[in-house]
């Protein structure tokens, strides 16, 4: 019966009518196509017991199911088109390192971003510092995140379904907090053990300080790896977003990193945190670094660089006693800060949409 009563109303449509229907929808469709892929792997590597779990963002081709990544019940996620086809035609990869209890698709706002801008985003979670599995005393196992990073690159650039897409000659990484310092030495900083200990007697309360004595790390017996080089050449451009540990990078490996590297601040000087302060007042990142860009986005504090926080977001934490994430500066709009973030690093990278 409704079948032939269908049949009979979808009859009676006059022409116009039903041309006016489906032109209402071709503007959805058309949006729904700017939506970026997206697709997980993972990656077996000798200095980890499990897989590390790496994703990538990338422009699509093809329209398959759209899925929420990085949604929660504090934080908004991004959508994308899973698995999708990947275009045609070699772009720029981003690497991109996550902070202290981060994730990768806790930055899909920058991950999402960016591959609408051009790019192709390649992001790992490192096992020891990521959310649900954040330990100080693995914090400080620097080591393990870069090799992390090295590791998902060579399996992207040897992977028969990425190669294609990626121009080699144009390799970027990015990170925050702690990603930050995973990108400070991918870049080629290197750390005094000595001068780390040092800031840490004369600034007790600042964050990452606070973060290790909270795991029982001695400050004197910290990893002999902290003073090796681990710079990566196949990396050409850096970008380190309130970048953690800075009071214990040399001055001498800082003043020879000869690659383009932006810096990154949250906030004006009563908004920033200590610890991530790269000024002349701070660890003078940008000074000593000779090619070295400075940008700063305010209002704004380090926490405002996660996702945009859904309306119960701020009394949940509160309930549970964790740290205000959700908690903004006066006057911070956060969505307006990504927006401006990205854009910025679209045009350090020289990304152009296709």
């Amino acid at each position: 019966m409704y079948k032939n009563s269908f049949k009979s109303i979808f009859n009676k449509l006059s022409p116009l009518l039903f041309m006016s229907i489906l032109s209402s929808t071709a503007p959805v469709l058309a949006a729904e196509l700017d939506l970026p892929g997206y697709d997980r792997f993972t990656v077996q590597a000798n200095h980890r017991a499990r897989p590390i779990e790496a994703s990538i963002w990338y422009k699509a081709n093809t329209k398959t199911y759209k899925t929420p990544i990085g949604d929660n019940v504090i934080f908004y996620g991004k959508s994308a088109y899973m698995g999708a086809a990947i275009a045609e035609g070699k772009r720029p990869l981003v690497i991109i390192s996550h902070g202290s209890g981060g994730n990768m698709d806790g930055l899909a706002w920058l991950s999402s971003g960016l591959a609408e801008a051009g790019a192709i985003v390649l992001a790992v979670n490192h096992q020891g510092s990521m959310t649900g599995d954040s330990s100080p005393r693995r914090t400080v196992l620097f080591e393990e995140r870069i090799a992390d990073v090295r590791a998902a690159l060579d399996k992207a650039l040897q992977d028969p379904n990425f190669t294609p897409a990626i121009d080699s000659q144009r390799i970027s990484a990015l990170g925050f907090s702690l990603g930050g310092t995973t990108i400070m030495q991918l870049a080629g900083a290197n750390f005094d053990r000595q001068a780390y200990q040092a800031y840490c007697e004369r600034l007790p309360d600042a964050q990452d300080c606070t973060f290790l004595r909270q795991g029982g790390v001695d400050f004197k017996q910290l990893p002999d790896s902290w003073e090796s080089n681990y710079s990566e050449p196949r990396i050409s451009q850096f970008i380190a977003v309130e970048p953690g540990f800075s009071y214990g990078m040399t001055a001498t490996s800082l003043k020879a990193i000869n690659k383009p590297m932006l810096l990154i601040t949250l906030g004006n000087k009563n908004e920033q945190w200590k610890a991530a302060d790269v000024s002349e007042s701070g660890s003078n990142l940008i000074n000593l670094i000779p090619k070295a860009e400075h940008a700063v986005f305010a209002p704004a504090h380090h926490f405002t660089f996660l996702p945009e926080c859904k309306p119960k977001g701020e009394a949940i934490l509160r309930e549970e006693q964790d740290d205000p994430v959700c908690t903004d500066p006066t006057g911070t709009n956060r969505a307006q800060i990504h927006q401006q973030i990205i854009t910025k690093v679209s045009q350090f990278l020289q990304l152009s949409k296709p």
